[in-house]
């Protein structure tokens, strides 16, 4: 269902903006953190191979 995919594409921007933001407070209030900079750019990557997929 093409309505679903692009819900749920929308839906991980989403998520993977929260995530930057959360993790940049992070990282300003306590210092950085590696690891969650390594799973923010993870989700980034999944969250821009899902916008790709959807074109095709």
């Amino acid at each position: 269902m093409p309505g679903s995919t692009d819900g749920s594409t929308r839906a991980m921007g989403v998520l993977t903006v929260g995530a930057l933001v959360a993790v940049t407070a992070y990282t300003v209030a306590l210092g950085g953190n590696g690891w969650l900079w390594f799973g923010w750019v993870v989700l980034g990557l999944i969250t821009l191979g899902m916008i790709v997929s959807r074109g095709t």
